[in-house]
C-alpha cells in the first residue's frame, strides 16, 4: 500500500512538473516574441521617420543591422534587402504583413521564409511614397534564448523532483503510519489518535472486529456444547449396548436397556435436528417464503400434536384467540408454536396448565402468547434464556428430554419474520412469552 501511495504520488509529481515546464516554455516564447515584435515595431516606425522619411536613398544599402530589412514597391517587387539578393526574390504584393500594412498601415507576421529558409517574425509599414518597409528577425534567435536558459530550468527541475520526492516519501508515510499503527492496535486504538476523516472507519473496524471475536468466541462455546452434548446419549448408547453385547444382562433388564438405548437415540437424533434447522436459521442464503397463514389453526394443530406429551405430563393444555390471518410461513410458525408450548409443558408443575393464545392487539398488530403456571425463570436468568444449550435447572432439563436449543430456535425463528418478543416470568408462578408480528411482514387480519 505504502508503495503504491508513493509512486501515485511521485508520477503526479512528475507530471506536474512536467506540465508546468511545457507551460512555462510556452509562456516564456509568448512573452518573447511579443517582445521581439514589439521592438520590430519601434525600429520599423523609427526607420520610417528617419532613414526612408523621403524614400530610398543612395548609400543606404550598406545599412548595417541585427535586423533584416526590406523594400517593397507600389506593385509588390523588392527593391531592397540588407540581407539576400533582391535578383531571387519573388513578388511580395500577396505577403500577409504587406497586404495588412498597405491595408492598415502596419502589418506583422510569422512564418517560414522561402529566402533563408528559417522561420521567422516579419513587421511592415507603409511609408508615405506608398512603398512597404519590412523588418524582420529570425525566430530561431528566440529558440536561441530559450535554449540558452535550458540548462538551468533542467537544474531547477532536478532540484525539484528531488524536493518532490522527499517530500512525497513524508507525506506516504505520515498518511500510512495510522493506518498500520491501527492494523498493530486495533483492540486499543483510540479513534482520536488518527485523522478525524478515518475515524468513522476506524470505529466501523473496531465494532467489526469485536463482532467477529463474539462470533468466534460463541461458535467455540457452541462447537464445544455440541460435543458434550452429544457426547452424553452415545456415551449411555455404548454403554448399554456394551453390556448387552457382552451378556452381562439377562431377561427384563435388557428390554430395560433397549429402552434406554432407544431414548438416547432419539434424544440424539433430536439434538442432531436442532443443531441442523439452526444452522440453517444461521445461513444468510437462507430463502422464506410468505403466505397467508391462520394462527388460530396452526395453533389448533400445535395443540393437538401436544396433547400426548401435555397428558404424560399431567399439563392441561388449552388454546384461546380468534381467526387471524397474516401472510408469513407456515413451517417456521409450526415451529415458534411448538417450542414455545413443549417449553411450557416440560418445564410446568403437576397440574398445571399451558395456554396458547392468539389474537389481534389494541394497535392492531397480530400476536400469539404462550402462558404456564410452571417453575418460572430467576430474573438473573431471563436475559440468558435464549442462548444456545443455556439452561437454567440442567438436571431437569436432561430429565425433561429438552436439548437446550428449543429457545434458541424460537429467537432464531422470530428474527427471520420480522417479530418482536417480549418475556415475563417469575420464579415459582410461571411463565408468559407475546410475540407481535411487525407490519413489514404485510399482515391482514381475517374479518
Amino acid at each position: 500500500m505504502k508503495r503504491q501511495i508513493h509512486g501515485k504520488f511521485t508520477l503526479l509529481m512528475i507530471i506536474a512538473i512536467i506540465v508546468t515546464t511545457v507551460l512555462g516554455t510556452l509562456v516564456n516564447y509568448t512573452v518573447l516574441r511579443k517582445e521581439v515584435i514589439g521592438d520590430l515595431q519601434n525600429y520599423a516606425r523609427t526607420l520610417k521617420d528617419t532613414v526612408y522619411r523621403n524614400g530610398l536613398q543612395e548609400g543606404e544599402d550598406k545599412l548595417v543591422s541585427e535586423y533584416r530589412i526590406t523594400l517593397v514597391d507600389t506593385s509588390g517587387k523588392v527593391v531592397y534587402d540588407n540581407q539576400a539578393d533582391i535578383r531571387n526574390m519573388g513578388n511580395h504584393a500577396n505577403r500577409q504583413e504587406v497586404k495588412t500594412a498597405r491595408k492598415e498601415g502596419e502589418g506583422q507576421a510569422v512564418r517560414r521564409s522561402e529566402t533563408i529558409g528559417k522561420s521567422t517574425v516579419y513587421y511592415a509599414v507603409c511609408l508615405d511614397d506608398g512603398m512597404i518597409l519590412r523588418v524582420a528577425k529570425d525566430s530561431s534567435s528566440i529558440f536561441g534564448v530559450l535554449m540558452s536558459a535550458l540548462p538551468i530550468m533542467m537544474v531547477m527541475i532536478l532540484i525539484v523532483m528531488i524536493c518532490s520526492i522527499l517530500i512525497t516519501s513524508y507525506l506516504t508515510k505520515s498518511i500510512v503510519a495510522p493506518i498500520e499503527k491501527m492494523a498493530q492496535h486495533i483492540d486499543d486504538l483510540d479513534p482520536t489518535e488518527v485523522y478525524r476523516e478515518l475515524r468513522p472507519f476506524v470505529n466501523k473496524i473496531k465494532r467489526q472486529h469485536q463482532e467477529i471475536l463474539q462470533t468466534a468466541e460463541i461458535r467455540q462455546e457452541f462447537t464445544a456444547n455440541v460435543s458434550h452434548e452429544l457426547k452424553t446419549p452415545l456415551t449411555a448408547i455404548s454403554g448399554y449396548a456394551e453390556l448387552i453385547h457382552h451378556g452381562m444382562v439377562q431377561g427384563e433388564e435388557v428390554k430395560h436397556f433397549a429402552g434406554e438405548i432407544h431414548q438416547n437415540a432419539n434424544r440424539l437424533l433430536t439434538l442432531i435436528n436442532d443443531i441442523i434447522r439452526l444452522s440453517e436459521l444461521d445461513s444468510k442464503g437462507l430463502e422464506i417464503t410468505f403466505e397467508p397463514v391462520d394462527l388460530q389453526k396452526s395453533a389448533m394443530r400445535c395443540v393437538g400434536l401436544l396433547q400426548v406429551s401435555a397428558e404424560k405430563h399431567h399439563v392441561r393444555l388449552e388454546m384461546q384467540g380468534t381467526p387471524c390471518v397474516i401472510r408469513t410461513n407456515t413451517q417456521m410458525i409450526d415451529e415458534l408454536m411448538y417450542n414455545l408450548v413443549d417449553n411450557g409443558i416440560r418445564y410446568n408443575k403437576e397440574n398445571g396448565l399451558v395456554c396458547l393464545t392468539v389474537g389481534t392487539d389494541e394497535q392492531g398488530k397480530v400476536y400469539m402468547e404462550v402462558e404456564d403456571t410452571g417453575i418460572g425463570i430467576p430474573q438473573e436468568h431471563q436475559e440468558r434464556i435464549f442462548e444456545r444449550f443455556y439452561r437454567v435447572d440442567k438436571s431437569r432439563s436432561k430429565s425433561t428430554g429438552g436439548t437446550g436449543l428449543g429457545l434458541a430456535i424460537v429467537k432464531h425463528i422470530v428474527v427471520q419474520l420480522r417479530g418482536q418478543m417480549t418475556l415475563h416470568s417469575a420464579e415459582g408462578v410461571g411463565t408468559k412469552i407475546r410475540i407481535t408480528f411487525a407490519d413489514s411482514n404485510g399482515l391482514e387480519e381475517h374479518r
